[in-house]
Parts: structure tokens; C-alpha cells; sequence
């Protein structure tokens, strides 16, 4: 569903939002570091953008009350991360929610604090370069420079929390504005994800609770209105520079930057972030249990050829397979196995690993089971097979034919002392006449424990063709003898 699309508004489960939390951490990681810069840097002119429009409202707004004139700035204010999310810019506050990727070791801590780096950088610039534009466009003088007058009373009010308070307050800022941001992975619709965000982001800017990013833009604000103002915008206002003296960049990084930054931290990447995949997330995935099949049963090559003794798996491997991923829903499993016209298919971790199988007989057992009625979440994780029979490249091809299609218990049935333990009228040729398929049509090739495609029983039959052609020249050179 396209973000435009107002069709349908339907509302994801948590499970569902989860699954969308993962995916958004994870696209953190993908973006190269240009696209990360730049769509860093729009996200800080947004938040600069929205602080203009939260001075704008609030100023000479004494008389409507401290708490609506707050509450008004609070909602206007939200249109900064309704332009991030929608635009798709990369806010530091939200991009700490990768923290679930590196969770789920999809990402190291270093590319984790990578990303958060360049986005924090970007922001940063971003910040600045709507900064001097509103500066040089003289935005400070508007109202008889009452305009400028609130911008550098809230920029002076943020230099003055002591160090745990400016940390608590930007703990408790990205909370509400993570929080904000899980809110949209309910939903595809863009005016549902916009509305979301509207009250938590009004309950963090009325509360004066401290966001890295916004501070970045309203501080620095206030210094340059305290640094350049000309002489008329004190006369207007009836005050002096030195009454904001105490807006510099020494205060402004130690007093409030960096424990805000850190208390961000904190609200958006633990409480949000960790919280919830701690949570929702699913048992660890372990790479499967593998059974070769020399260890599931034992082979004999009694009756090889020489064309075929010298085939390995290797020379038949599809080293590009089909594979799922464990958190892929089962029906898009389904769609994916038909298209390529397949009964089963290995399931693999982010890293490569073989951590299970689905076959069509695992699924079609799940909805005899639910009478036809399966769970909407139903995941593949949820019905794969985790002990696996599995073949290593060198493996020669005929014995991998005598396990997929000889059941020797059986053929020869015997106890483990090797006495027979029926007895049976059919020879030999009936008896092998009389074997059903019982082995998987797909079996995942390993090399060194590690997965590295799959072997199939078309791919087998192609090769096996050949010795009906040998066969053929054989009988015709016999001919040609005689």
C-alpha cells in the first residue's frame, strides 16, 4: 500500500508493528552515507522549520493562557516530524531505534553509532543552514522584535537545567517521540501516520521537554540574535545584550547539548526501541540441526558407473536458490515457492546461515490442522522444519541417489544385529518396484557447516539422462563389433 492511499486505513496488530519497527532500523543500515547526510540535513531544517512556526504562534500570546498558548505550539510544532516521516528524512532522535537492528545482530555496534554519527552530523547541519536563513531574512524584527525576544527567553531557559534535569528531560522527550514514530508502523496511510504524532509531539514541546536536534536550532538562534542584533531590535524590545549573556557555546554544549543528546539516547533507543523487541522479538534462531545424509544412513556404491563416479553436488549445486527469511509471512512463502515452482525452501538468517526448511507438506499440515482457518501473523518461522537433512558439496552423486530413493529398512528389513526380521516372497526387482518417495525433493548443500545452495531431484534426473545415452552408444559400438 502506497502512503497516498487513503483507501484503506486498516490498523497493524503489535505483532505486525514489531515487524515494521525491524524493517525501519534496518533500512537505517542500507542508506550510503551521502543519502544519509543529505536526507539527515533536510530533517534538521524541518525541525527548524517547526520551531519558527512554534515561536511564531506563541509569541504575544500571554493572554490566552500559559497551557493552550503552550498546547498550540506543541501541535504546530508536530509539522517538523510529519515532514521527516513523510519526506523521509533521517532525524538522530528517531534513527536511534537502528538499536533494534543491532539487537537482532543485523548490524555491529560500530555501524550502529556509525549511522547515529552521520545523522547526528547531518542534523546538525541542516539545523544551520535553516538557521541563516531565517537570521538573514531578519525573522527576529517581526512584531516590534517580539519575535526575537521569545526566541532568545527559550533559548536562555534551556541553558538553565542543571545536568540530571537536562538528562531527564531528554529522556523523556524521545520517548514520547519514538513513541510517536512506533505509532506510524500501525498504519500505511499517510494521514493516520500524521495524525499519530500530533499529541505526542504536543505533550513533549508543551512540557518543555529537550530534543537534541530541536536545540540545535533554537539555541544557536539565540546566540546569534544576542551576538548581531542590530541596536534597533534592543530599543524595540527595551533590553541589552548582556541580559542574554549567558547564551554562548560553552553553556549551550555542556549545559544542555550533551546530556540532552545522551538522555535522547536513552528515551528513544532503550525505553522505545529495546523495550519492545524485548518484548516482542522471538526466540533466538540458531542454525539448524543438519543430518548428513552419511550419517542418516549408510551408503554403499556398489553399483556406480564410472561416467557418474567422479560426480559430486558440487557439479550439480544451484548456488542461487530460493531461500526465505524466518520473519516473511506464510502466504508470501507460498506465492514465493509457486512462482518458482518449488515444494520447499531452505529459510536463512540475515548472516547466511541455514537455520531451517518449509515445504508445502509443512503448510498444508498447519491448515488441516486450523481447519482452513489459519492465523492472520502466521509467520514462517512459525512452521519450518529445524532438523534438517542436509548434503555436503563433496558428496558424490550416487549416493545421493541411493538416499533419496532407496529405503533400505525397507528393502533388507533386518534388526541392528543384521537378522532379518520378515520374511518375503518378492524378489529383489518387486521389492524396489514397490518403494514410495519418502525423501525430500530439496536438500540444502553445505560446505564446511555453512550454506551454500541446494540440490534437487530434476537436477539429479538431468544428469542421470546421460547414462541412457551411454547405454545407447554402448549397444550400437556392440552392433558395430559383431
Amino acid at each position: 500500500m502506497s502512503y497516498g492511499d487513503t483507501s484503506n486505513n486498516q490498523l497493524f496488530s503489535p505483532m505486525e508493528m514489531m515487524a515494521e519497527a525491524e524493517k525501519f532500523a534496518l533500512s537505517k543500515a542500507k542508506k550510503t552515507s551521502s543519502m544519509t547526510l543529505g536526507l539527515a540535513m533536510m530533517a534538521g531544517a524541518f525541525i527548524g522549520l517547526a520551531f519558527v512556526f512554534y515561536i511564531t504562534v506563541t509569541t504575544g500570546s500571554a493572554s490566552a493562557g500559559w497551557g493552550l498558548s503552550r498546547l498550540v505550539g506543541g501541535m504546530v510544532f508536530s509539522m517538523g516530524l510529519i515532514l521527516i516521516v513523510l519526506c523521509g528524512g533521517e532525524l538522530f532522535t528517531s534513527s536511534v531505534l537502528s538499536s533494534i537492528s543491532w539487537a537482532n545482530r543485523q548490524i555491529t555496534l560500530k555501524k550502529m553509532l556509525s549511522i547515529w554519527g552521520k545523522v547526528y552530523i547531518g542534523n546538525f547541519f541542516g539545523a544551520m543552514f535553516m538557521l541563516m536563513l531565517i537570521t538573514g531574512g531578519g525573522l527576529f524584527l517581526l512584531n516590534h522584535g517580539q519575535w526575537g525576544l521569545n526566541a532568545l527567553n527559550i533559548a536562555q531557559h534551556k541553558l538553565h537545567h542543571t545536568p540530571i534535569q537536562a538528562f531527564t528531560l531528554g529522556v523523556l522527550c524521545n520517548l514520547l517521540v519514538c513513541l510517536a514514530i512506533w505509532m506510524t508502523f500501525s498504519s500505511a496511510n499517510a494521514l493516520t501516520k500524521a495524525v499519530l504524532m500530533i499529541l505526542p509531539v504536543s505533550m513533549f514541546v508543551s512540557s518543555g521537554f529537550e530534543h537534541s536536534v530541536a536545540n540545535m536550532f533554537m539555541v544557536p538562534l539565540g546566540i546569534v540574535i544576542q551576538n548581531f542584533a542590530p541596536d534597533q531590535f534592543w530599543q524595540m524590545v527595551g533590553s541589552t545584550p548582556q541580559q542574554y549573556s549567558d547564551l554562548n557555546i560553552n553553556n549551550f554544549l555542556f549545559a544542555n547539548l550533551i546530556p540532552v543528546t545522551l538522555g535522547n539516547i536513552v528515551g528513544g533507543a532503550v525505553l522505545v526501541g529495546l523495550a519492545n523487541w524485548c518484548i516482542f522479538r522471538r526466540p533466538q534462531l540458531k542454525a539448524t540441526n543438519v543430518t548428513s545424509i552419511s550419517q542418516s544412513v549408510e551408503l554403499s556404491t556398489a553399483k556406480e558407473v564410472d561416467m557418474l563416479s567422479h560426480v559430486t553436488v558440487k557439479d550439480l549445486v544451484d548456488s542461487h536458490p530460493l531461500t526465505l527469511s524466518a520473519d516473511l509471512t506464510v502466504p508470501k512463502a507460498v506465492d514465493l515457492m509457486t512462482e518458482h515452482q518449488l515444494s520447499g525452501a531452505p529459510v536463512c538468517d540475515v548472516n547466511g546461515r541455514l537455520i531451517g526448511f518449509l515445504s508445502m507438506f509443512d503448510v498444508m499440515k498447519e491448515l488441516w490442522y486450523k481447519d482452513y482457518q489459519p492465523a492472520k501473523e502466521t509467520k514462517v518461522v512459525d512452521l519450518m522444519s529445524s532438523e534438517v537433512v542436509a548434503v555436503d558439496i563433496n558428496d558424490r552423486l550416487v549416493d545421493l541417489v541411493e538416499y533419496m530413493c532407496i529405503d533400505k529398512d525397507m528393502l533388507y528389513p533386518s534388526s541392528d544385529m543384521g537378522i532379518a526380521t520378515s520374511a518375503t516372497s518378492l524378489s529383489l526387482d518387486q521389492r524396489v518396484k514397490a518403494l514410495k518417495a519418502s525423501k525430500p525433493r530439496v536438500l540444502p548443500v553445505l560446505q564446511d557447516g555453512l550454506f551454500v545452495g541446494v540440490i534437487t531431484r530434476d537436477a539429479l534426473m538431468a544428469e542421470l539422462r546421460k547414462v541412457y545415452h551411454d547405454v545407447a552408444l554402448t549397444e550400437v559400438k556392440k552392433l558395430e563389433i559383431a
